[in-house]
């Protein structure tokens, strides 16, 4: 990324990553669908130009969603159900409870792409509903990450094989919030996902990053 740079940060939460996308000099447009994360967004850009803040979830469609919202852990909000169910099974969730619903507004990749322009960088963050994000993708964009956490390869799989549908991509990842890539090589989707069903790299949670080839785009 350069200065001057359009980034989306869907799932902003607090603003952790759009503050740094914001110190490389990128212009970020910060999507989250909690009000509370929506509201203290605004509360701390406002200052700075360069952000705008967007309260709503982003999806396959538009339209309308269902929040379940973690008010302890307001970063743990989500918005996919199957998601949910899964980590209130997982021992390390144990602690985690999903306790109020709200509805949402929600757009598309797409739909965020008409109104504010290709992005150079897309950072996809909404706890399950990553599969259903990159679904309301119909174009091959540069760059993007997306979060993975152990036991959940099947979204993982999932996004490898929407942006297989856009474009030949190849990945990388970065575990827990190290900002660092793990691998010294780029990969294919096939090789990403026996990466990180190794047991090292099922230890932690971390972001999946994903560069289109040069010369390639749609197939």
């Amino acid at each position: 990324m350069a200065p001057g740079d359009l980034v989306f940060d869907l799932g902003a939460h607090v603003g952790n990553r759009t503050r740094a996308f914001r110190a490389l000099g990128c212009r970020v447009v910060a999507l989250d669908p909690q009000p509370d994360c929506a509201r203290m967004l605004r509360a701390i850009f406002r200052p700075a130009r360069g952000v705008t803040v967007v309260e709503s979830a982003v999806g396959a469609t538009d339209g309308r969603l269902q929040l379940t919202i973690n008010e302890r852990h307001p970063t743990l909000s989500t918005a996919a159900d199957g998601w949910r169910e899964e980590r209130e099974r997982d021992p390390r969730f144990a602690n985690i409870r999903w306790n109020h619903t709200v509805t949402v507004a929600c757009t598309t990749l797409d739909g965020l792409i008409a109104r504010f322009g290709e992005p150079a960088f897309v950072k996809v963050d909404v706890e399950g509903s990553e599969p259903d994000v990159l679904a309301g993708l119909g174009r091959p964009l540069a760059s993007l990450s997306f979060e993975y956490l152990p036991g959940a390869l099947d979204a993982v799989r999932a996004c490898v094989a929407q942006l297989s549908s856009l474009g030949r991509y190849r990945y990388n990842w970065s575990p827990g919030e190290s900002f660092e890539l793990a691998g010294p090589e780029w990969l294919t989707g096939d090789r990403l996902a026996a990466v990180l069903a190794t047991v090292a790299a099922q230890r932690r949670s971390g972001d999946v990053y994903a560069r289109l080839d040069a010369g390639t785009g749609r197939r």
